[in-house]
């Protein structure tokens, strides 16, 4: 057990050292959260990591965030090495964006979040989608998709500045700089901090 401990407190020191957004005792809190969790999800990742189902039921509990397509998404920003599973140190390094970031890191993070094909472009269909999910429109007269529809020409006219129909991430900063609120124009996924 004390080589365990020693290794945890190796493991502890490189992630404070490599957090730009927690001191040792908060990455010791995420370490302890993470290691609940891992020990919560199936036990067939021995230990590296767990997988998008508790991801998303934490996200969920934690920062009440519900919408299904956003999350995927989500967990799909923190897992750097696309495995399927999430290690400490994207569990660090995502949740220091995510609770802590810089404009400059946010705005990377939402704009990966709604990338949906990793393209480097937001596309029509992209926000289409995403607006999609995130507004259940309840006005059961009109057809939803013509609304979201017209949601998509109305970002597209204030977020695309060079006007070649999608937008880059150059357009999406120069937006979001404008107007803070439209850091996550295309759907909720940063955490609501009380």
């Amino acid at each position: 057990a004390a080589m365990s401990r020693r290794g945890g407190k190796h493991r502890l020191d490189s992630l404070t050292r490599s957090s730009k957004h927690f001191n040792k005792n908060e990455v010791e809190c995420l370490v302890k959260l993470f290691d609940t969790l891992v020990a919560r999800a199936s036990s067939h990742f021995a230990g590296a990591g767990f997988d998008r189902t508790v991801f998303r039921d934490t996200l969920h509990s934690a920062f009440g965030m519900t919408d299904d397509g956003v999350l995927d998404r989500v967990f799909s920003t923190f897992d750097k090495d696309n495995n399927g599973t999430i290690t400490v140190v994207e569990w660090v390094e995502g949740l220091g964006v995510l609770l802590r970031g810089t404009l400059e890191e946010k705005m990377k993070y939402c704009f990966a979040v709604y990338d949906l094909n990793g393209d480097g472009y937001i596309s029509r269909e992209e926000m289409f989608q995403m607006l999609k999910n995130s507004l259940l429109l309840q006005s059961a007269d009109e057809e939803p998709d013509e609304g979201v529809k017209d949601l998509v020409e109305i970002a597209l006219k204030k977020m695309d500045y060079d006007h070649d129909g999608k937008l880059s991430f150059t357009d999406f900063e120069k937006a979001v700089r404008d107007e803070n609120l439209l850091l996550e124009a295309f759907g909720p996924c940063l955490p609501d901090i009380k």
